[in-house]
């Protein structure tokens, strides 16, 4: 794969992502670019996305393949991945102006869901679930990306060790439990009440800091806020992510776990057409 090297379009704690313009046709894509010495998650990623290239699904963002480069006396890990000319689904509620219409709360919201239904079937669990790491196409498809974080189910983390982002993080990871797929339903769910809002799930002040927000989650007894202006059948939906706005318990709940039954079996909610479903006008 010939390719020069573009501009920057985003970094991460592995290094930067450029656009990469291939030397044989048009079309664009993207590389992650890490030095070796610190390229385990970008290997990681590859590693679970070839894995899941087996079926190549809608809503999962596809692989191109890796390289090695030497730039500036430096060897470098490349990954290649289709290119969202869109952004992430967070640069859209920028540009919406800071919520979404229902119409494409409800669009968004069963693309991840089948996404993580292929995930999960896999023995997978993304473990970071947010609106940064969900690409939006030209022709508006949602695809989940950004696998570093990922773990195949079988791999067991035990102890403390934290996966993912603090806002987005359920009671049991917070608290040390075993990473499975609910993690990610949980995250799901903090996701659509931002889709929503606008504003995170969590309410947070500029003075707190991250330790405060996880001792809220795993053992303050609050719950994600859960929109004021939302009909019964929205709250309804929003509680089967594992939260509600009356009570919270360490475990999840029946009716999260029948939500996590549709999940895996790819059987999405029918919302129907009407807007009213979620906003009370």
């Amino acid at each position: 794969m010939e390719w020069v090297r573009g501009e920057i379009i985003g970094r991460g704690s592995f290094g930067t992502v450029n656009l990469a313009i291939p030397k044989s046709n048009s079309t664009q894509y993207v590389v992650k670019s890490a030095q070796v010495s610190n390229s385990f998650s970008l290997k990681s990623e590859k590693e679970i996305l070839s894995e899941l290239s087996i079926i190549n699904h809608p809503n999962i963002v596809r692989c191109l393949g890796d390289s090695l480069s030497l730039e500036s006396g430096t060897q470098h890990y490349n990954l290649f991945l289709e290119y969202a000319s869109k952004g992430s689904l967070a640069d859209q509620l920028k540009l919406s102006g800071g919520k979404f219409e229902f119409s494409e709360v409800k669009n968004y919201t069963k693309s991840i869901l089948k996404g993580l239904s292929h995930l999960h079937e896999s023995g997978i669990v993304h473990c970071d679930i947010k609106l940064q790491n969900i690409l939006v196409f030209e022709d508006g498809t949602a695809k989940i990306a950004d696998f570093g974080l990922a773990k195949k189910v079988s791999n067991e983390v035990g102890g403390n060790q934290l996966r993912g982002t603090p806002l987005y993080m359920s009671p049991e990871i917070v608290a040390g439990g075993k990473v499975e797929s609910p993690a990610d339903v949980w995250a799901l769910g903090c996701a659509v009440v931002e889709m929503v809002t606008g504003k995170p799930a969590w309410e947070i002040s500029p003075e707190s800091d991250v330790s405060s927000l996880l001792y809220r989650i795993a053992i303050g007894g609050e719950s994600p806020k859960i929109p004021g202006n939302l009909c019964s059948e929205g709250r309804d939906f929003i509680e089967k992510f594992g939260f509600s706005e009356e009570s919270w318990c360490p475990t999840w709940s029946p009716v999260s776990r029948q939500l996590e039954e549709q999940l895996v079996s790819d059987r999405v909610p029918n919302w129907g057409d009407s807007n009213d479903w979620i906003i009370v006008r």
